[in-house]
């Protein structure tokens, strides 16, 4: 019978994101208006005038794209032992974060923010932003080398997880 289990996170915002976002937006009509003001002031030259509007549009479409991907959720899946973690932005675009193996991990456990990481630890984020029930594993990946994941499964994949741990971990979470 096959484990499997999925989840999908929506990143919580913190103050800065929102207020980047909200300058980006400023900044991005701004500069959007500038250039429809500078060419509506070439009439009198038609080609630059038509670069303007272009560019013009362009920079809207811009600030509308970038502002779009800052919406992110991740997507954690467990199958028979196998841990798939992928980001997705605007609910559109899709990124393999990682694919692991959950027999892999040296380490696993609740996070708290004084956790010391290696020097040469890849940490990979892939977590809601509420601290209070944020999980991290250890593990060595063929790509990076040494990593953290930090992530916030809920119950159902917690248990999953739990089930495929190594021995060794599997011990050390009762």
């Amino acid at each position: 019978m096959d484990n499997f289990a999925e989840q999908l996170v929506k990143k919580n915002e913190t103050a800065s994101d929102k207020t980047r976002r909200i300058m980006f937006i400023i900044v991005g009509i701004l500069f959007t208006l500038a250039l429809a003001g500078l060419s509506v002031l070439q009439l009198g030259n038609p080609i630059m005038s038509l670069l303007g509007l272009v560019l013009a549009a362009a920079a809207g479409y811009g600030t509308y794209h970038f502002v779009q991907n800052t919406y992110v959720e991740y997507e954690y899946t467990f199958t028979n032992g196998e841990l798939d973690v992928d980001k997705i932005i605007a609910k559109k675009k899709r990124r393999e974060m990682l694919s692991t193996n959950i027999r892999q991990f040296t380490d696993f456990g609740k996070y708290n923010d004084g956790m010391e990481e290696s020097a040469d630890m890849t940490v990979i984020l892939a977590t809601d932003n509420i601290a209070s029930h944020e999980y991290y594993a250890d593990f060595t990946d063929e790509n990076v080398g040494s990593a953290r994941l930090i992530f916030a499964p809920d119950e159902r994949m917690l248990e999953n997880i739990k089930k495929a741990l190594p021995a060794k971990l599997r011990t050390k979470q009762q």
